[in-house]
């Protein structure tokens, strides 16, 4: 399916051309025709689906054809952190070029000011943080009762960051009557709660369970020594094929430490985690982008919308505690129909992560057992199920370079994946 055939208005379908996008994702063929018909949509999709787009095209259209004249913010959406704010203000941008919608993205730790100007320039869409969105309704900069669509994104991911009562401090203060939608990964109860709370007999859609994304991302597990995982991640990377790596690690001060490893080693490396300034966080990402560095190194909460559709490894230095964030994780690579890698490395405290892993994504994961560093725990581990294949990543000069057998691809057509 063409995205011409859901109804797109030609302004958008042009833009989106620019973007080399030709066909929608799953999740855009559902659920850009339930929000042109301005109903409430309760939205249940992993990372990497074409979220964004799903929403901001119909949101788009919806204000260029009823010929929106602003008498102020007509749309909120509403997202946990800075770095997905700025990725969803570029989606508006780069979909509405054509539609003279105005936009703005607020977030906090930045000054105020240039953010205060623009919102008193008048905006028709306003994508923000909680906490900045609230301090700036606090001061009167920021008037909601005119808001027609109210978009809450990456709800989960609000509850784990203690957000969740910011959301709830926002929502009492735009009008009853509304369209909203609301998109999370997983449903926890208290999630399920809040979208009860929040939508008035809305459409469902659910699109890619994790096994969907697992199957689209080559995966491999290497048992290490917790010592020698930052020797093992150095001995992997001397494979040139590794264009870009994104590496996650549990703490921030894993990421700094595992920063200051590559950059001894002439890598070029830079972390991103809460404790960075937004300004350095934004300049390692865009230099990522840009690609002048060559490994960008990441805390999950501080990684949370990057989106690269040229990423080609994800590397877990550490595996996370929760076992939806591998598919997470691991999501940020092969997009846009692109291959994408994944490498695990699993010290044995790391077990039990692995064990719930497995059973989250359905599959066991290929281990990589000949390696300069393979841990002898490799004898006491639970079996993965899945047999050693040092054969597939011997190759000239020890690199691991993974026998693609052909996978160069998983479309011709590029997608919407932002």
């Amino acid at each position: 399916m063409a995205f011409k055939k859901l109804d797109i208005i030609q302004p958008i379908l042009s833009a989106l051309s620019t973007e080399g996008y030709t066909t929608p994702t799953p999740i855009q063929q559902q659920s850009i025709p339930i929000i042109l018909d301005r109903k409430d949509l309760l939205g249940c999709a992993q990372t990497g689906t074409g979220k964004t787009a799903a929403f901001a095209i119909p949101i788009l259209q919806i204000l260029y054809t009823q010929k929106h004249v602003s008498k102020g913010i007509a749309v909120l959406i509403l997202t946990p952190t800075r770095e997905l704010a700025i990725q969803i203000g570029e989606s508006f941008e780069a979909y509405g070029r054509h539609t003279n919608i105005s936009h703005t993205v607020i977030f906090g730790g930045v000054s105020q000011m240039h953010q205060v100007n623009a919102l008193k320039r008048g905006v028709d869409i306003l994508i923000a943080t909680p906490g900045r969105l609230l301090d700036l309704m606090d001061q009167g900069f920021i008037d909601l009762r005119h808001l027609e669509i109210f978009v809450l994104d990456e709800a989960d991911r609000m509850l784990d960051m203690g957000f969740i009562h910011d959301v709830k401090k926002v929502i009492t203060k735009i009008p009853a009557k509304r369209q909203t939608l609301f998109f999370s990964a997983t449903m926890p109860s208290e999630i399920q709660s809040l979208a009860d709370s929040l939508l008035t007999n809305p459409e469902k859609v659910s699109v890619t369970p994790p096994s969907s994304t697992v199957d689209a991302i080559d995966q491999s597990l290497y048992y290490v020594n917790k010592n020698d995982k930052p020797s093992l991640l150095l001995y992997l990377l001397k494979n040139p094929a590794i264009v870009t790596a994104l590496v996650f690690t549990r703490t921030k001060h894993g990421a700094d430490k595992v920063v200051k490893i590559l950059q001894k080693e002439d890598i070029t490396a830079a972390a991103i985690h809460g404790n960075k300034s937004q300004n350095a966080r934004q300049l390692a990402l865009n230099n990522f982008k840009d690609g002048k560095l060559r490994v960008l190194v990441a805390t999950d909460i501080a990684a949370r919308g990057i989106d690269i559709d040229e990423l080609t490894h994800v590397f877990n230095f550490d595996l996370p505690n929760v076992p939806e964030t591998y598919v997470h994780r691991i999501g940020r690579t092969g997009r846009a129909g692109n291959t994408g890698i994944s490498i695990s490395f699993c010290d044995v405290e790391e077990r039990g992560e692995l064990k719930d892993i497995i059973k989250v994504i359905g599959k066991q994961i290929p281990i990589v057992a000949e390696h300069p560093f393979a841990s002898k725990v490799v004898t006491t581990m639970p079996f993965t199920g899945s047999k050693p294949q040092p054969q597939s990543f011997q190759r000239q000069g020890g690199y691991h370079s993974r026998d693609r057998g052909g996978k160069s691809g998983y479309g011709q057509q590029r997608s919407g994946s932002r």
